[in-house]
């Protein structure tokens, strides 16, 4: 059977034109209005509802403030640090053009320094069409970046880690003669997980919207209807995330998210496995299945709808209509790396499937199809950083959004 990872992404930056005082105007987009989603998406994300690079030339694809100074006007943005080298270019000569074209003043931080980058201008037009090409740029550039974290969901409890080493076992005994099969392809059992979707986070301001966005659809899919006090685990601990404006759910979605959370834990079960690839004989990654034991669809929902939270904000990229639900448990990325993660590699703009060695599964598909991993109560989801490891051997957590 062949299988695509469920995948999450950008998020759409929106905003509707306002009356502002003189010294300080915001600049929009000709067309009709669109409607708030939500915060400001990420310094380089495009959002999917607004026209591309072709369609606004030089006039921005969204609304931000552009600042009447006493020597002109000025813009101020917030681009994380590590992607202020896209925008000096080598020798500098990115911003050179950038500044020579739209004549103005472009001033960023220091390498590793966070802070504002200013554009400044004699005329308003000339910032304006400063920062919508920076904007152009870091979203090509932001796209390209591995990321660094990504929702899931614990699949490491102690029952499962046990029935996935028999699997191993088991696989290793009956297909180590299969060509490309060997222990260094299977998953730490430490850190098993289902995958909701990745992201780029490249600063603890972004850290913190991916936080303050897990408060939210903790509000809106379980405490509304569980008369739960508000609030989300995070990492330090007592560090909350804030309040921040929100779209309010319709009554369908209000009541499909209290069908989806109710406040109890989700109860899975995680049996048989699939793969990847066209063909199953060069299989690259196998994954465990996971569905919900009662049969309903309410763990697709919940993570359709965590992701399209996601999207929406401008934390993920989308790639697919529906979060494809798995659970690593071989992956060649293992072989030179056990801490590798998958990933689409049209995120990433990479070809690491040509550096891959691929695996017969055909044996192991036909033995262990209905493979049963055991059953596990989901409680929380995570916003787990990549390359990391806790106390428990899982993966560092910088935000969770608990059911019950």
């Amino acid at each position: 059977m062949r299988m695509r990872p469920g995948a999450l992404c950008p998020h759409g930056r929106v905003g509707a034109a306002a009356s502002v005082a003189p010294e300080r105007m915001r600049h929009t987009a000709p067309g009709p209005a669109r409607p708030a989603l939500g915060p400001r998406p990420l310094p380089g994300f495009r959002s999917e509802l607004l026209p591309g690079p072709g369609d606004c030339a030089d006039e921005p694809c969204d609304a931000f403030v552009v600042e009447e100074t006493e020597k002109g006007f000025q813009c101020r943005m917030e681009v994380p640090s590590p992607l202020y080298k896209y925008i000096i270019g080598k020798k500098g000569e990115t911003k050179k053009r950038l500044e020579t074209e739209t004549r103005t003043s472009i001033s960023i931080p220091k390498p590793g320094v966070e802070g504002e980058i200013v554009i400044t201008g004699q005329h308003r037009s000339g910032v304006i069409s400063a920062r919508t090409r920076i904007d152009v740029l870091l979203d090509s550039f932001r796209k390209k970046q591995p990321f660094t974290h990504f929702l899931s969901f614990a699949l490491n409890q102690p029952a499962i880690q046990e029935k996935f080493l028999q699997f191993k076992e088991e696989v290793l005994e009956k297909c180590s003669k299969d060509h490309g099969v060997s222990s260094s392809l299977f998953q730490n059992p430490s850190k098993l997980h289902l995958t909701l979707g990745t992201l780029v986070l490249l600063n603890e301001q972004e850290i913190q919207k991916a936080c303050e966005l897990l408060q939210r659809c903790k509000e809106d899919f379980v405490d509304k209807h569980t008369g739960r006090g508000n609030h989300v685990l995070l990492i330090p601990p007592g560090k909350l995330c804030r309040e921040s404006q929100r779209p309010s759910l319709g009554r369908a979605e209000q009541k499909q998210a209290s069908q989806i959370a109710g406040g109890k834990p989700l109860t899975v079960e995680v049996a048989g496995v699939e793969y990847m690839n066209d063909d199953p004989a060069m299989t690259d990654v196998l994954y465990a299945k996971v569905h919900m034991k009662d049969g309903s669809d309410r763990l697709q929902l919940i993570a359709d709808q965590l992701v399209e939270r996601f999207v929406a904000s401008g934390l993920m990229l989308k790639e697919w209509d529906r979060v494809k639900l798995h659970a690593t448990v071989m992956n060649t990325l293992f072989r030179k790396d056990p801490s590798a993660e998958e990933r689409n590699n049209t995120m990433t703009g990479k070809s690491s499937f040509k550096e891959r060695e691929s695996f017969n599964g055909r044996n192991i598909l036909k033995l262990f199809e209905n493979f049963y991993f055991g059953e596990v109560q989901l409680d929380s989801v995570r916003l787990s950083q990549r390359f990391s490891s806790d106390a428990s051997g899982y993966y560092a957590t910088s935000g969770q959004l608990t059911f019950s």
